[in-house]
């Protein structure tokens, strides 16, 4: 593996209401970031405060999950947004997340778009500059978690955001590096040997797409999602099976962050 190092990151924070979805707290202890959900595609104030409480906790990189505005469809339905939008969605639900991250006396650190958000804005770039646009103004030293090679990544360097490029444990891709419709069979990875076969993979550099393609792209965060049946054991195997293999888990560090630290130890 070309790869040393890697963050694994989890979605969640995703119940509402009397709705609970996941196992976060469990899962909080296998992973290095946690991307919540803001409230728009599921979440809310009580779910925020109290997975940002047990993530910080933990030790567990804190990072804003925001997507469109769509409860009854998990936000995983596209939407006609213009890039003003999705611009002020973005500002209002990291706003939100951070001022949680704030009060419970830690920091943000990354941001992440969800499920249909971040499939459009993977391939349009003005909806992606839109995003990027709203977490520069917010806090210019967020991580910008993005699809590999995808227009994400790309407007987020454009603007001079520290970018780390995502790839997907629990899901298959297609040739052009995106990732299988939800609806079309195979999309899922349910099988965790499966999985960490294709984590391997990808930590050297390439995914093999569901055409059999081999797609190169750069591994720097790997997602799980906290909804998907078994997401604990696939949490706990892959961070077993990936520290043998010798790879350093650990979550980027938003720009101020390392500064800070580097002053300190410096």
């Amino acid at each position: 593996m070309t790869a040393t190092r890697l963050d694994l990151n989890c979605d969640m924070g995703e119940g509402f209401g009397a709705y609970a979805m996941g196992n976060d707290i469990a899962i909080l202890d296998h992973v290095t970031s946690a991307n919540i959900a803001c409230g728009f595609h599921a979440g809310d104030p009580p779910t925020m405060r109290r997975v940002v409480g047990a993530a910080l906790a933990r030790g567990v990189a804190v990072g804003a999950h925001p997507g469109l505005p769509d409860l009854q469809g998990f936000g995983r339905r596209a939407m006609q947004v213009s890039p003003a939008e999705a611009y002020a969605m973005v500002v209002y639900q990291v706003g939100a997340l951070m001022g949680f991250a704030q009060a419970a006396g830690g920091r943000l650190n990354h941001v992440k778009a969800h499920g249909a958000l971040y499939n459009m804005a993977a391939k349009d770039r003005a909806l992606a500059d839109a995003i990027a646009q709203a977490v520069r103004d917010v806090d210019p030293s967020l991580v910008f978690f993005g699809l590999a090679g995808s227009e994400m990544i790309r407007a987020a360097e454009a603007l001079g955001l520290q970018a780390a490029a995502e790839v997907f444990a629990d899901r298959s891709y297609q040739d052009d590096g995106s990732l299988s419709p939800r609806g079309q069979p195979g999309a899922m990875i349910e099988d965790p040997a499966q999985s960490l076969a294709q984590v391997r993979q990808m930590l050297a550099g390439s995914v093999r797409a569901v055409s059999g393609r081999i797609v190169p792209l750069q591994a720097d965060t790997l997602c799980i999602h906290g909804d998907q049946p078994g997401a604990l054991e696939f949490a706990r195997t892959l961070r077993e099976a990936l520290r043998g293999d010798g790879v350093v888990l650990q979550a980027p560090q938003r720009a101020a962050a390392r500064a800070e630290a580097e002053a300190r130890h410096g």
